[in-house]
């Protein structure tokens, strides 16, 4: 442990079984912007390659392609400062300009899959950052999910992504797009691989004040969980140290390292302890048992 901030944790969860040791496909996946996708896909990105597993990166944000940039200026950084970070393999799978629908998505399909079977030879996880957005190569990447990650800004006009509620009860009256979207994909991932994807809310952006918004928020998330069928993770508060490490492509598990010029605070380690509570919560089945040493 480079730095002697962080104390050792351990992973829980089921124990894996032989037709389940392949690359696990996470998805992080929401169809509106600045709900920190892009910071979560890096940071667990960068968590699970310093506890040893090979990473492989599909970067679907057509548009944004913010993840991508994020790792090149990562490369940009190691160059500049002559340090060796761990950087994952990054695939890019680009939408199709046919205009006949059913060959765009034959060809989508391909991209894709395609994708998926190169990094499964040589990675432990593959992570798809999907794009803001329904499309179909999303809908694919949900399909073909192992975990689903929902990145959520606390606040009820995020929560709308996910359902709409009864203003004075809380009780779910019915659910959104993007969760009938996920059941659909659900529902098709569990006829064709009879696998079933766990799906993960994260409550991003928490504010660390006892707010009745805060409580609201959390009591109609609880309700919808129940309703549609995803568990609930704590995620990452809101900090400017996010934006500060993307131009260097940095996460908050690299401040240690030579040529950082950003001071190590306790606010880093609260950050940190954040990014140990998300991993135990995912549960995924690979780390059973591990130490979290960052």
């Amino acid at each position: 442990m480079a730095d002697g901030f962080a104390p050792t944790a351990h992973v829980g969860g089921p124990n894996l079984s032989a037709s389940q040791k392949d690359a696990r496909v996470i998805v992080v996946g929401n169809e509106k912007g600045g709900a920190g996708k892009s910071t979560v896909s890096m940071h667990l990105t960068v968590s699970l390659m310093r506890m040893g597993h090979s990473v492989g990166i599909i970067d679907l944000d057509v548009r944004q392609r913010t993840l991508t940039r994020y790792l090149e200026n990562r490369a940009r950084w190691m160059q500049s400062t002559g340090t060796r970070l761990p950087m994952p393999e990054i695939v890019r799978v680009d939408a199709s300009t046919e205009r006949d629908l059913d060959k765009a998505e034959a060809e989508e399909t391909h991209r894709l899959m395609s994708s998926l079977q190169r990094l499964k030879k040589s990675c432990d996880f593959i992570l798809i950052d999907a794009p803001g957005g329904d499309t179909f190569l999303s809908r694919l990447a949900h399909t073909n999910a192992d975990t689903l990650i929902t990145p959520l800004n606390d606040s009820f006009v995020d929560f709308d992504l996910l359902g709409d509620v009864n203003p004075q009860t809380l009780e779910v009256i019915r659910p959104s797009f993007y969760s009938e979207m996920v059941w659909s994909c659900r529902k098709k991932k569990a006829q064709t691989s009879r696998r079933p994807i766990d799906w993960i809310v994260m409550r991003n952006r928490m504010s660390p004040l006892a707010a009745r918004n805060k409580e609201r928020v959390g009591e109609a998330l609880d309700n919808l969980s129940k309703r549609i069928g995803f568990r609930l993770a704590p995620g990452l508060s809101e900090r400017v140290i996010y934006r500060e490490l993307f131009p260097a492509g940095l996460t908050l598990l690299d401040l240690t390292e030579k040529g950082s010029n950003v001071s190590f605070t306790m606010s880093h380690v609260a950050a940190r302890q954040e990014m140990r509570d998300l991993l135990i919560v995912l549960q995924l089945p690979e780390l059973v048992g591990a130490e979290i040493t960052f």
